[in-house]
Order: C-alpha cells, then structure tokens, then sequence
C-alpha cells in the first residue's frame, strides 16, 4: 500500500521490479490517488507498507505469464525471479502496448484481439494479471490458472471489508486472501521483500493491481522517490 499524498486513503500497488536497494512499481494516472503517486517527485517521501496479502506461487515448473492492460505490472518481477518465462501481453492500444518493452520477448496483441487467442494448446503453469473479463475467460480456459484479481481496497489487511468479492459462489477478502486465487483457492504468502531492505528508494513511474497483507507481516516504512 503506497500512500497516495493528500489523499486520504493509500493505494494498492504490485510490485513491478526489485533491484537492488529498490522497489518499482508501475502506475497509471486513472484517478485522483494514481495521479498523486505520478506528480511525486525525486526526494519526495511517502509511507509503505507491505509486502500484504498472497502472491503467486512460483513453484511451477511450465510459467506462463499471461496479463492485460495494467496487469503487466508485477511481470518483470516474476520474469526476473523465475529466471525468464514467456509471456502473452494484451492491450488496449499501441500506446498502451509500449509497456511491453518491460518484458523483451513477450508475444503482444492489441484489441479487438485478446490475449487468450495467444494461448497455447498446454499453456503449462499460468500466472495471470489483468481485467476481470479476461481473468474469468483464463479461468474456464485453464482451471488450474493463478488469477491476480482485483478490488478496491482501503486497509489492505482486511480490517474494512471493501474489497470483498465473489469468487466461485463464496466471498473472499482479496487483500487477505489473495489477491492470487488458483480455482478459488489462496496463493501463497507474499515474501517479506522490504524487511532489511533500508534504506528505501522508490523508483517514481508505478503500477496498479491489488496486492493484500496477513495482519502478522506488516512492516511500515518511508520510501524516498527515486
């Protein structure tokens, strides 16, 4: 959760990239919150808190990244530690698509096709981030697919209840119990990226999914605008 300055409520973001002493995140000015995160500035400090919630399991061994729009925003992390994957982008527009370049070697298409055309006939092990009609078609498609999903969220370590969602006939608080769901089941706890990570430099251009937070691993830091 990154705190969106004078605004209120923070933001939930994923994270995009974790060099070394840093973390990146991927953000798209949609609204008054991702345009404060934008207009941040190099030295500015903002709150953060994470790493919440249940992230991927990187088990696997077939990863296939699959992720649409702004889904591609926690990509090159997993990329990077999965050692390299392929990956299937899809857009909206060209512009859009020139996110791509985050994942060199990626397939991509842009509407009016969707990235499920892309899909193999043994996709493997998918690891899948993006908008919800796209997640639901993965779902059928590929049963056993990790789904990112996403919901307004305004604690994110379940204290509010706002982002409740329905998800196979049962309601699940997705900052706790996702945002990763396999078949409606949990993924796994997030690692604890940020601990011994100070000082913290955020890198400014960021990114929008929904991660989520276990109550028992919250550790608040300053991160300086990188």
């Amino acid at each position: 959760m990154l705190e969106a300055p004078g605004r209120l409520l923070p933001r939930p973001m994923s994270l995009c990239q974790a060099p070394d002493g840093e973390l990146a995140f991927l953000i798209e000015a949609i609204g008054p919150g991702t345009r404060a995160l934008c207009s941040l500035e190099a030295g500015d400090a903002i709150h953060v808190l994470g790493p919440l919630g249940r992230g991927f399991d990187l088990d696997v061994e077939r990863p296939l990244l699959v992720a649409g729009g702004i889904g591609i925003a926690p990509m090159p992390y997993l990329a990077s530690v999965l050692g390299g994957a392929p990956a299937l982008l899809g857009f909206r527009t060209d512009r859009h698509a020139e996110a791509a370049t985050l994942l060199p070697g990626a397939e991509v298409v842009v509407e009016p096709r969707l990235v499920t055309e892309l899909l193999p006939d043994d996709p493997g092990d998918v690891l899948a981030c993006g908008p919800a009609a796209m997640l639901e078609a993965l779902q059928a498609l590929v049963p056993g697919a990790q789904l990112a999903w996403e919901a307004p969220m305004a604690c994110g370590y379940g204290a509010c209840y706002g982002c409740v969602v329905e998800i196979e006939g049962r309601y699940v608080r997705l900052c706790v119990d996702g945002p990763v769901l396999r078949g409606g089941t949990q993924g796994s706890h997030t690692s604890p990226l940020l601990r011994g990570a100070a000082p913290i430099r955020r890198s400014g251009a960021l990114a929008g999914h929904s991660p989520a937070s276990p109550a028992n691993d919250r550790p608040q830091l300053d991160g300086t605008v990188r």
